[in-house]
């Protein structure tokens, strides 16, 4: 049921970089047609850095790490295409549904056929109001037993970043940034928050790796955070008045459970006039860059 793509699984067997991406982003978090172009872009920014990609997806009930151009076609334009966490593989494979792979998905798949590294945008965390709501995302957990290297730009700002922080500690994840000792906030290139490491080349990261790997310890991954640039952040004065009418407007409405992410991330989109969106892409960019960097570190 776990189908490696031939470029993927030959690259993994003569030692050749590989970095993971998700499908998440192809079909649910942008807007048609420029999906489409960002994950073939996506891709080809991986190439350029001298890595393979390996997008991740479930298709008729066949988990895929590494897709042709036309199955990344179908992820981006197809109808019926569901969004997956780790928890809905089983349920998707066994009725031969189709979906896009969350981060907790896509990092157990891509651990499962030999991947190291993997890029995205942003990680989920504790939601806010998590005392009442207890609504936390899959990705924690799933990390906490996947050895991976996640390559982000934080945790969503629409979260709770400190708690998001409190609890990958908990659960006995390292988190360091990229060149910074703040921790990023997805828009945004500081959070607010420390972290305790900081790495600054792709070289410190693959030692990091080989650390893991030495020391022999629990199964869990590695998030290197990585801050959009700057200049190409959202504004955060912007930023901050925003998110708290989208916030007011979420608890009007009664928006709760896995409806609560899309409504605050779209209403973002609306109200900045696209301004997120920019910024969430060039997180993306600079995430991809940075994790074929350092899965050719790694795979010295």
């Amino acid at each position: 049921m776990l189908i490696v793509s031939e470029e993927v699984r030959e690259a993994l067997a003569a030692g050749r970089p590989v970095v993971a991406l998700e499908s998440t982003i192809i079909a649910h978090g942008l807007p048609r047609p420029q999906n489409l172009q960002v994950a073939l872009e996506l891709e080809e920014s991986v190439r350029r850095e001298g890595a393979v990609p390996a997008t991740v997806a479930v298709l008729d009930g066949r988990a895929r790490v590494g897709l042709d151009k036309e199955q990344v076609e179908r992820v981006a334009s197809g109808d019926g295409i569901r969004k997956l966490g780790h928890r809905d593989l089983a349920p998707a494979l066994a009725t031969g549904a189709s979906g896009a792979t969350t981060v907790s998905a896509t990092a157990f798949l891509a651990a499962r056929a030999g991947v190291r590294v993997f890029a995205t945008g942003g990680l989920g965390g504790v939601h806010r109001e998590w005392t009442s709501t207890q609504d936390e995302s899959a990705d924690l957990a799933l990390l906490s037993r996947t050895r991976i290297a996640v390559v982000c730009a934080g945790v969503k700002s629409i979260l709770d970043v400190a708690a998001t922080l409190q609890r990958l500690e908990t659960l006995g994840v390292a988190v360091a940034g990229y060149g910074t000792d703040r921790f990023p906030g997805f828009y945004l290139t500081d959070s607010g928050h420390p972290v305790d490491w900081t790495l600054n080349s792709p070289e410190e990261v693959a030692a990091v790796l080989r650390a893991q790997d030495l020391l022999g310890g629990p199964q869990s991954a590695l998030i290197v955070a990585n801050p959009v640039a700057e200049e190409e952040q959202l504004d955060p004065r912007l930023h901050a008045r925003v998110l708290d009418e989208a916030l007011r407007e979420c608890a009007e409405r009664g928006v709760t459970g896995q409806a609560v992410t899309p409504f605050l991330l779209d209403y973002l989109v609306r109200h900045t006039d696209g301004a997120s969106l920019r910024a969430n892409l060039a997180a993306v960019r600079g995430n991809v860059r940075l994790a074929a960097r350092v899965a050719a570190a790694w795979s010295r």
